[in-house]
């Protein structure tokens, strides 16, 4: 155990929802890249026995900033949940395991540069986006940023405060957008981030074309989202990005 994964401490929680929830914890932790992602979890009871249940979460904190922060959704039982109730239960001042590095290629110095950077999330997947805007490096590497979050609940739409203060040190290049597919909010697309590229409303709050030639798109969440998003985006013209050859598209499924 002590190879692979190291102890860390709970110092802080924030509960979003019933179910939706933020951990800060500390850990000797190598430094990461802003974006990236970490693996944390328990010591468990499974059906193999007793042992180190881990996932991999994206990290919430710019690269400099502690505690850790880490934002998940508690997943019922009875539907495979296994890790994410146990840290649901977990109080400030219990440990957790985590492992030594951060990984992922989810990140600013892994994206080509552009005119404008679309930020395309779900859900929890907000967490790497705010880790890198409360960074630099975008900031220089963008004209503008659009920030899309779409959940299903206006009470899922988290780190309000830190959107606002990213708003207030940044309001010429960046626009937050939430979505809201269940319930009318003020402020919020009512849908799905795929339909709302295809017919134009995303363009149109935007006041922005989204297009190869000026575009970058990560997109991050939900697998259904990232699919049918990119298939949208490569109808237009848009590709994938590949270290070899350049592209629009960076995506991570994260769900």
């Amino acid at each position: 155990m002590a190879q692979k994964f190291i102890e860390g401490r709970i110092v802080g929680r924030t509960d979003h929802t019933d179910s939706l929830f933020s951990l800060q914890f500390e850990a000797a932790i190598e430094p990461f890249v802003a974006g990236q992602f970490c693996r944390v979890g328990l010591e468990l009871d499974t059906e193999k026995g007793r042992e180190i249940v881990m996932r991999p979460y994206s990290l919430v904190n710019a690269a400099g900033e502690r505690p850790y922060e880490i934002v998940l959704i508690k997943v019922a039982r009875e539907a495979g949940g296994i890790l994410t109730p146990a840290l649901h239960e977990a109080k400030v001042g219990d440990s957790l395991y985590v492992a030594p590095r951060a990984n992922g290629f989810f990140s600013m110095p892994e994206v080509p540069d552009a005119e404008v950077l679309w930020g395309l999330s779900t859900g929890t997947a907000i967490g790497p986006y705010l880790s890198f805007m409360k960074g630099t490096e975008a900031w220089k590497k963008f004209r503008k940023i659009v920030f899309v979050h779409a959940v299903r609940s206006a009470a899922e739409l988290t780190y309000r405060d830190q959107i606002d203060a990213i708003t207030k040190d940044h309001p010429e290049q960046f626009q937050y957008i939430p979505f809201v597919s269940r319930e009318d909010f003020p402020g919020a697309i009512r849908g799905r981030i795929p339909n709302a590229i295809a017919d134009g409303t995303l363009e149109a709050r935007a006041g922005i074309e989204l297009t190869a030639d000026t575009a970058h798109c990560m997109l991050c969440g939900n697998p259904d989202m990232v699919a049918d998003t990119t298939a949208v985006l490569e109808s237009r013209g848009l590709r994938k990005h590949k270290r070899k050859e350049p592209g629009h598209i960076t995506t991570e499924a994260y769900w």
